[in-house]
């Protein structure tokens, strides 16, 4: 991981991350000039996502450590390009602060050189350069001591020309899968609202202990089945299970049903409503033919069966949970209760 100065000025701060971080083999021009040069690998396709970083939606300042704000930004585009088996090709920041948080103050890193310091920690992991991006002050509104921090993120990957992992490909019987433990995103979050102090110290990943804080995206899973062809459709698990899985079944146009005692709890979860309806998991749900044999660890992660893919029937239910109560099964919808903007 490069190691920051704290600049105040925009070009030398560029000039620094430029000088200490070089073009990889896709990259063929990346930060210094108008546009990035890339070149992607013979035979593939290129995958762009994009996504927002915003205080008081996606994160709180006085809350969130600047390393998981900086981790959380890069990890939510890798994981969209995760769901589709893409292999990360380049990453473009636009980044708007306020001047107090480029400022260093007796001696210590600013804010932002710690943004940096945890979106280059998980950048050299999964061996994705930063090829340009753009910055900004952040203005002060009207009656605000301060203007917030802001950060629009666009990952590019590459995958095999007409291979990369859909929402639209499951079939009626497919099974159901998802990566990992579930809830345990909002679980932490709760516990980090509840007590915002107690989470300052926690600054790098720890091996899944802070699913919130330092989610972990599924380059290699969705890799290995992209290249294995076990997959036939695939989201990650952004905004909660129900949600999620509700927007796979629209695209594929199908049904689902899934089962309450499969899907496979965080710990620090405290019920199922939290696995099922919590974000930010960054976990993968996919799909996969009945007869097709999905191992139990894909990487290192594990990966649970929690249903299946069926036809679509008017005036049912889309989405169908089934549930072991008192010794009775009980089935129910699962309408789309997960993470959604703008809703009333």
């Amino acid at each position: 991981m490069p190691k920051l100065r704290s600049i105040s000025g925009e070009r030398e701060w560029i000039e620094s991350l430029r000088s200490q971080y070089k073009a990889s083999a896709g990259v063929r021009v990346g930060m210094g000039d108008d546009c990035a040069v890339l070149t992607p690998p013979r035979g593939q396709e290129v995958l762009v996502t994009t996504d927002f970083t915003l205080e008081t939606v996606h994160f709180r300042r006085d809350w969130h450590p600047p390393e998981s704000v900086g981790h959380r930004c890069l990890a939510r585009g890798l994981s969209d390009l995760a769901a589709m088996g893409a292999k990360p090709l380049a990453a473009f920041l636009s980044l708007a602060l306020p001047v107090e948080l480029v400022q260093r103050r007796r001696g210590q890193l600013s804010w932002r050189d710690r943004f940096f310091r945890g979106f280059f920690a998980l950048a050299e992991k999964y061996r994705v350069p930063l090829a340009g991006g753009d910055t900004a002050e952040s203005p002060t509104g009207s009656g605000q001591r301060s203007g917030l921090a802001l950060a629009d993120i666009v990952l590019l990957g590459s995958a095999p020309r007409g291979h990369a992992l859909l929402r639209s490909g499951a079939r009626a019987g497919d099974r159901i899968y998802v990566t990992g433990q579930l809830g345990g995103a909002v679980a932490e979050l709760a516990r980090l609202a509840a007590a915002p102090r107690r989470f300052r110290g926690y600054t790098t990943m720890q091996d899944g202990a802070h699913p919130h804080l330092f989610p972990e995206p599924r380059l290699e899973v969705g890799a290995w089945l992209l290249k294995n062809r076990r997959a036939t459709a695939a989201i990650d698990i952004s905004d909660g299970l129900s949600t999620d899985l509700d927007h796979l079944c629209e695209e594929s146009r199908l049904a689902a049903v899934i089962e309450a005692g499969a899907i496979p709890v965080h710990p620090l979860a405290q019920n199922l409503d939290q696995a099922v309806h919590g974000g930010d998991d960054y976990e993968l749900l996919f799909t996969a033919p009945p007869k097709m044999r999905v191992p139990r660890r894909i990487a290192g992660v594990a990966i649970a069966c929690i249903g299946e893919m069926r036809t679509r029937r008017a005036n049912r239910p889309r989405v169908v949970l089934v549930e072991e109560l008192n010794g009775r099964t009980r089935q129910r919808p699962l309408p789309p209760g997960g993470w959604e903007h703008y809703k009333q």
